[in-house]
């Protein structure tokens, strides 16, 4: 009954804001056509803005939740058309604050003790209020002040009744929209499920505070509040408390002597290093989530908050956008085309020629102008959109990425409107890429996996002399008459020995590997013990003498 109720609510809300056009040639749209004698006709105000700012509107009226399923939405630039998601972007997650008695209650109840007991001083006043939680100041029995941060009462049953919903009216959508392999209704809700279900997890992001601030620990550009473990757990949280000038306050910012234009490139900077660096980015990062801290005028940092959602991507996709950057540096559009191929975004069966002209097409118009007014997050956003139309498929992480580039170009512009991103942005990168695939870089993964390589070296004699008494014996040997299976024979026989060979070139490195860690005495040469050379080369050769020839 409560799911029939809310679901006339929220059709009353879509005919009340001129919506119903959304769901044209879908089953809803009968269902609408019935409602619309009982719902007021909309006002002129509602009806003359655009159809953003009327599913803007629309979702603040329907609450929280459906504020947050836009905020999420806005960031899926794939699937939602650019004026809807540029409108969405403008979604403020302000609510109400619920009774700062409750709240106290719940911060007692999550963390097993009396509020007296885990803090000096609770305010019951909050700080800030959003439609997962809010915020307390607190003081610490040592005279820290912190944050507290506790989620809503029953929010979790409100989440999981409006999922419920979503989930139904996308399997509808699903199952009738002309577009609905293009709209994807079903992968948009599992998102915003995952998403919000992160969110619900304070702990969780506590633990993304904490990698972050170990990640920029000591930076001159980044700060993030330093998590109180003891006072934190799943539905509370509480952190040390900061304060600082939201990145959008240009007017406070310049009364305060701030360097805008040092901090435009920081932003930019930090941005990347998070992004190629550390693999780890807040990807919420728009201007309440930054404050600058105000203490530091010549050298100004920003200050990170809230950690709810973050992202990583995978070790390949982080190599195949980097390099892809370089290539929108560099204007090789061929190797644009080829890395969207290789990274297995797109199907092997795609032309590059074609794909190279497409690309051609849309990157040349942005280099008619000053360097100044080119947006490299802009020209990804339409590289990937045009892709689409030759079977894109892009990781979700991904999409969030290209919504966070946005984000951070748009601060940066704020700050200093003049700001050239690809002279800040380009150097950053090349000296990542510089330092990530570098001798000193792959000799640390080494020592990282030593370990294992010490472990199974001992093996490697044995299984290699097993494999040799094989040959020798004649355990793998084959009587063949016909000359078909002579010839099969013999590439066999070629087969063995490249494995002989493969299997003594990789112990020869592995005991290169093992000397190296154990840092062998002798003679040296470069620093490193000769007998290391000698095992290094020997596998280096064994294992050219196993490479394929044609």
């Amino acid at each position: 009954m409560k799911s029939a109720l809310r679901a006339w609510k929220i059709g009353r809300v879509l005919l009340r804001y001129r919506l119903d056009d959304l769901l044209d040639d879908t089953p809803a749209e009968r269902w609408l056509r019935l409602m619309r004698p009982f719902v007021p006709r909309a006002s002129r105000e509602v009806a003359t803005q655009s159809r953003g700012a009327r599913l803007r509107l629309a979702l603040q009226e329907l609450g929280p939740i459906f504020v947050k399923f836009g905020q999420i939405l806005s960031t899926r630039r794939d699937l939602v058309p650019p004026d809807i998601a540029e409108e969405l972007t403008l979604l403020q997650d302000r609510v109400a604050p619920f009774d700062g008695v409750q709240a106290r209650a719940l911060v007692e109840a999550a963390l097993g003790r009396g509020i007296t007991d885990a803090y000096a001083a609770f305010d019951t006043t909050p700080l800030a209020s959003a439609s997962i939680a809010q915020v307390h100041a607190a003081t610490l029995h040592d005279g820290r002040e912190v944050v507290v941060k506790v989620l809503r009462p029953d929010i979790a049953r409100l989440i999981a009744a409006d999922i419920a919903l979503l989930k139904n009216v996308a399997g509808i959508v699903e199952r009738t929209h002309p577009s609905a392999d293009k709209i994807r209704p079903r992968e948009i809700v599992a998102e915003i499920e995952n998403t919000l279900a992160a969110e619900l997890d304070l702990q969780r992001e506590a633990g993304n505070a904490s990698l972050l601030r170990r990640n920029w620990l000591g930076s001159p550009d980044l700060y993030v509040p330093e998590v109180i473990w003891s006072h934190t757990a799943e539905r509370a949280m509480t952190m040390e408390r900061v304060r600082g000038i939201p990145s959008d306050d240009i007017a406070a910012l310049d009364a305060a002597g701030i360097d805008r234009k040092a901090l435009a490139a920081k932003g930019v900077r930090v941005f990347y290093q998070q992004v190629f660096r550390d693999n780890f980015f807040h990807a919420d990062a728009h201007a309440g989530n930054i404050w600058v801290d105000a203490e530091r005028k010549a050298d100004p940092r920003f200050i990170a908050l809230d950690f709810g959602i973050m992202e990583q991507l995978f070790s390949d996709d982080q190599y195949w956008l980097a390099e892809n950057f370089m290539a929108i540096f560099n204007r090789d559009y061929r190797r644009i085309a080829e890395l969207h191929v290789q990274a297995g975004w797109m199907p092997p069966h795609i032309r590059i020629d074609e794909l190279e002209a497409a690309a051609r097409a849309v990157c040349e118009p942005y280099f008619t102008r000053p360097l100044s007014e080119i947006s490299l997050a802009e020209v990804l956003v339409k590289l990937f959109r045009t892709a689409q139309r030759y079977e894109l498929t892009l990781q979700p992480q991904l999409i969030l990425l290209q919504k966070t580039l946005l984000n951070i170009e748009g601060v940066g512009r704020q700050l200093d409107p003049k700001i050239d991103i690809w002279a800040v942005a380009r150097p950053v990168l090349e000296d990542i890429l510089a330092e990530r695939y570098s001798p000193k870089r792959l000799a640390g993964e080494l020592r990282k996996r030593m370990p294992e390589l010490v472990t199974r070296a001992p093996e490697m004699p044995r299984l290699l002399h097993a494999w040799l008494q094989q040959q020798v014996q004649g355990g793998h040997e084959l009587s063949m008459r016909s000359t078909d299976l002579r010839e099969i024979a013999q590439t066999l026989a070629a087969m063995q020995r490249r494995v002989v060979a493969s299997i003594l070139g990789v112990g020869l490195l592995i005991v290169a590997a093992v000397l190296y860690a154990l840092e062998a005495g002798g003679p040296q040469l470069l620093s490193l013990p000769v007998s290391t050379w000698i095992a290094g080369v020997g596998g280096l050769w064994a294992l050219l003498a196993a490479w394929p020839r044609r």
